[in-house]
């Protein structure tokens, strides 16, 4: 686990202070289910130090936990030669930001059914996604899905009105 920012990270905009947020965590993992739970308890152990979130680290955990999860399976398709990326980034004012990163061809994530009306309920598809936007203030896929962005605010406001 790499800690520090470097000019390659390229943080996309959000209402964060450019000159607060910098990369904490940068780490990279094997396509492979078994590599998630470790670097899950590296990046938890970084996201406690930086003190960007405290009270809600079980919301993050979770989320970091399905969108690593989704990486491995379905963008790398557990293909231990493939490299996922997670970068973790603070602006102790506002709260924490996650970008995971896979090298797979992407999706349209509003083609994912909601797991939780009529026939979805027994899908076993979609759960992690769902999951992710109900515990994190803002979530955001970008590079045609390849990439999800995750924010935990410090004050619970979020720009989409959950808290």
């Amino acid at each position: 686990m790499e800690c520090g920012a470097s000019s390659e990270d390229q943080l996309p905009e959000y209402d964060f202070d450019p000159e607060k947020l910098e990369v904490r965590v940068r780490v990279t993992l094997a396509a492979d289910r078994k590599s998630v739970d470790p670097v899950v308890e590296q990046v938890m152990e970084a996201v406690h130090q930086m003190k960007c979130a405290d009270g809600k680290e079980d919301a993050i955990e979770l989320s970091l936990q399905e969108a690593l999860a989704n990486a491995v399976v379905h963008g790398a398709k557990e293909d231990p030669s493939k490299i996922i990326e997670c970068l973790v980034a603070c602006d102790e004012q506002r709260g924490i930001l996650i970008i995971v990163r896979d090298p797979g061809p992407g999706f349209d994530p509003s083609a994912i059914p909601t797991c939780t009306v009529g026939e979805n309920l027994f899908f076993n598809h979609g759960r992690g996604i769902f999951l992710i936007n109900q515990l994190m203030d803002e979530v955001k896929f970008h590079k045609n899905g390849t990439e999800i962005h995750m924010v935990k605010r410090v004050n619970g406001q979020a720009q989409n009105g959950k808290a």
